[in-house]
């Protein structure tokens, strides 16, 4: 009976031992992931260019405001590089990120690098950066803004529905896809665009250093490839990443050693992360699509004044 009572007492105590190895394997184990993960990017340590992606839709983005200002506080990040492939967006949602992004060159240097398509709103967000590198045949331009506005006057006639209101002014509620707009209406809102068309414009003369005239005669919210913008001086160079690096190089003197990690919110999620590394963008991105807005969501809910390019679809 004695020796079963050791037994049992020999088999707890090897039973503790086991369980303080494997608790000393499994802090180990943290201890070494913590330690691969800058070499993976999903937490980035030592000095780096911090990379931010715009695209799709552009709309006032909080969370990546402050991400961007964030990046502009931290002193890791030697340069800002902005890898844009959007259509644009609403007017404020890029007037806020161009804001926001001359916050941080203040401080660091910021390139931008355009993708597929940067144009409207998305050649805002290029025009906040010191320097746009774009491919040659990106789809950029597209200066201007609009109003759109949906008649369903014919539709309703057919279907005999009509619709009444009662104003506090005649301009209440006006433009509106109810009615047909009184020429005041279309007065004051074609004034609206027309101020804000002026401010777009205004960015363009400032930022790419044209005369007014020239920059006007551009902006009239045609696209061009990258090649016709670099003639006609809306991006400075043509290439992608290195060619950026290499101006960060040339002229702020930031190492091309330096790595490029990219900063991103995965708010849909509650995922605050940075992340450069491929298996880990795909995994946080597939976790934080469910519930995500497509682009054809979030252009459904544009609302206001908008800079976006889109194919006329007529």
């Amino acid at each position: 009976m004695s020796l079963d009572i050791e037994t049992i007492i020999d088999r707890r105590r090897l039973k503790r031992r086991l369980s303080l190895w494997r608790i000393a394997a499994l802090v180990a184990l943290g201890l070494a992931i913590i330690a691969f993960l800058p070499s993976s990017g999903l937490s980035p340590v030592g000095d780096h260019v911090a990379r931010v992606t715009v695209s799709g839709i552009i709309v006032d983005d909080r969370a990546q405001q402050q991400l961007i200002r964030e990046i502009g506080e931290d002193d890791s990040v030697k340069a800002l590089m902005l890898y844009i492939d959007s259509p644009g967006g609403t007017t404020t949602g890029s007037e806020a990120l161009f804001e926001t992004v001359r916050e941080v060159s203040e401080t660091k240097p910021v390139v931008a690098v355009l993708g597929t398509v940067a144009a409207s709103g998305g050649y805002i967000a290029a025009l906040s950066a010191d320097h746009i590198v774009s491919r040659g045949n990106t789809i950029t331009g597209s200066i201007g803004v609009f109003f759109q506005l949906t008649q369903l006057t014919g539709l309703m006639e057919t279907i005999g529905v009509d619709v009444d209101y009662v104003r506090s002014g005649d301009l209440k509620a006006q433009p509106n896809p109810y009615q047909d707009p009184p020429k005041e209406a279309i007065a004051s809102t074609q004034a609206m665009v027309d101020a804000s068309y002026d401010w777009f414009l205004d960015l363009v003369v400032d930022r790419r250093g044209l005369k007014e005239e020239t920059a006007r005669t551009l902006s009239d919210g045609r696209i061009y490839t990258g090649f016709q913008a670099l003639e006609n001086g809306l991006v400075d160079a043509i290439g992608g990443e290195e060619v950026a690096r290499n101006w960060l190089f040339d002229e702020h003197e930031v190492e091309q050693e330096l790595p490029t990690e990219e900063w991103a919110v995965y708010d849909e999620t509650g995922f605050g992360l940075i992340s450069s590394d491929a298996t880990a963008n795909f995994i946080v991105s597939v976790l934080s699509s469910v519930g995500e807005k497509t682009i054809a969501a979030k252009g459904l809910t544009l609302d206001g004044l908008v800079s976006v390019w889109q194919p006329d679809r007529r």
